[in-house]
């Protein structure tokens, strides 16, 4: 998809379809002003009619008006008059486009960037058009033998803003574009079925991913792993037939030397739960449980793409956790990377014992933070439900910008604390610790597991069991919480 900001008015504006923006009774935002003068009344006798209440999403598409260059106008509805939310303008530019996509237009003038925003600057709506744009018209039909007739023929999106371009304004429709394909990178990862999408096959895209944006990638395999000795991570690998891999990525963009920041991502490509196995139940939504390995690879995809001056690492341990004859028990003890020995109680607290050895290998990379990203634990979707991810940090100041992070990009997450009183249900009588610590607090005790490998360094651990995708009707990864990674990233860099 073809993005650019121009400065036309919307009644000259070349395009199939003009999109514009009105709120309850009647009141016409500046560009569907324009757009009323040109036709000479037609929006505003409309209006009065009655056919239109302007509910925020709702749409509206008129044909032909006299005085227009484009053949079709939408109106969105904004709601009540006054300043919007980030959630009204993300809702209201996603209903647009999803009226443009369902109309079969092929290029699109969208007037919203200059609505009445609250706090927000024109650049952060440059950039979040561009982003959800992206991320409503993807569609995931690549497996089926009919494509879907209905797919987006949007090909070429205009953002109408009444300066016409700048640098800041060009920079910002990159990083909403580059975010957005990002999102969608991660989205395609985990919507792709576990049969297709191995360790293997992750280690072949972020190979790919690396010679497409000079990304250096190296993937180690078992025997590389058993002489680092990872005995936490081959553990979980142990019953599955799939050999498991440590995908690493480098982007070099800052100073040579430069601390980097490092992303760890969990790449269970499926999880039955082992010996200790899953209700048969949505057991195919375990496919997702490679989210956090999709977000890393989503996040190093648009950090690429924005060339953002700063180093940062994506470590990827990814394996299968399957029951067989050979795998791990309840009661086996082993050995991490680090020399703690763990355990395992129960073999569907897997995701900690690969992550566990990869922030130990995170550590030779001597990381200015390390961020941890897995769909850890059901217990976090108890707790925050499907709204926003669970944070664990051992450092107030990198908690704090990846709140504001999530909060900029609308992509939140909620800090949980992290006490040592918590602890104490990791003891174990037989090993330095226990991989799970008993039903109360789930995803507070498997985040101080994860802080006994990281306290070398500033860490976070983002538990995105609750928003890394959706069930039922309109199930599907969402791509989480690559927005809110790589605003990060973005603030660090200076950008």
């Amino acid at each position: 998809m073809d993005f650019s900001i121009n400065g036309s008015n919307p009644e000259t504006a070349r395009a199939g379809c003009v999109a514009v923006g009105v709120s309850s009774g009647g009141v016409l935002s500046a560009a569907a002003s324009r757009v009323d003068r040109a036709s000479k009344g037609r929006v505003a006798s409309v209006l009065k009619g009655g056919d239109f209440d302007a509910k925020p999403g709702s749409v509206l598409m008129l044909y032909h008006l006299p005085g227009v260059t484009a053949s079709r106008v939408l109106l969105v509805g904004c709601g009540k008059s006054g300043p919007l939310s980030a959630k009204d303008y993300r809702d209201i530019v996603r209903a647009a486009v999803r009226a443009v996509v369902e109309a079969g237009v092929t290029d699109a003038a969208f007037y919203l960037c200059e609505l009445d925003l609250r706090d927000l600057s024109l650049q952060w709506a440059v950039h979040t058009a561009a982003s959800v744009a992206l991320e409503t018209t993807y569609r995931f039909d690549r497996l089926k033998a009919r494509k879907d007739r209905r797919a987006p023929a949007l090909r070429r999106v205009l953002l109408g803003v009444s300066g016409g371009p700048s640098k800041t304004l060009d920079a910002a429709l990159r990083s909403g574009v580059a975010v957005g394909e990002g999102v969608n990178l991660a989205r395609e990862l985990g919507n792709l079925p576990p049969n297709i999408c191995t360790p293997g096959y992750l280690a072949q895209q972020a190979v790919a991913l690396g010679r497409k944006h000079r990304l250096k990638v190296s993937v180690l395999g078992e025997r590389q792993m058993k002489r680092l000795g990872m005995g936490a991570l081959l553990s979980v690998a142990r019953g599955s037939r799939q050999p498991p891999k440590l995908i690493c990525i480098e982007h070099s963009g800052g100073r040579k030397g430069e601390e980097p920041i490092v992303l760890v991502g969990k790449g269970i490509t499926f999880d039955t739960g082992g010996i200790s196995l899953k209700p048969a139940a949505e057991m195919d939504e375990m496919k997702y449980d490679m989210s956090g390995a999709g977000s890393v690879l989503g996040t190093l995809k648009a950090v690429a793409q924005m060339k953002l001056p700063l180093n940062v690492v994506g470590v990827v341990p990814t394996t299968e956790n399957m029951p067989g004859g050979n795998a791990s028990r309840p009661g086996d003890i082993v050995e991490s990377m680090s020399g703690q020995t763990i355990e395992i109680l129960n073999t569907d607290a897997e995701g900690r014992l690969i992550l566990c050895d990869a922030l130990s290998y995170a550590e030779r990379y001597r990381p200015a933070a390390v961020i941890d990203i897995a769909t850890l634990t059901g217990a976090c979707v108890i707790a925050l439900g499907h709204v926003c991810s669970g944070l664990f940090a051992n450092d107030d100041s990198l908690a704090d910008e990846l709140m504001a992070a999530g909060k900029a990009s609308w992509d939140r997450a909620w800090r949980l604390p992290l006490w040592d009183d918590y602890q104490e249900q990791l003891k174990s009588n037989f090993a330095d610790m226990a991989n799970i610590g008993g039903r109360p607090a789930g995803s507070v005790t498997a985040a101080c597991f994860l802080s006994r490998f990281a306290k070398n360094f500033k860490w976070a651990h983002l538990d995105i069991a609750g928003t890394a995708w959706r069930s039922g009707k309109e199930k599907g990864s969402t791509g989480r919480p690559v927005p809110l990674l790589t605003r990060f990233l973005m603030a660090r860099a200076g950008w």
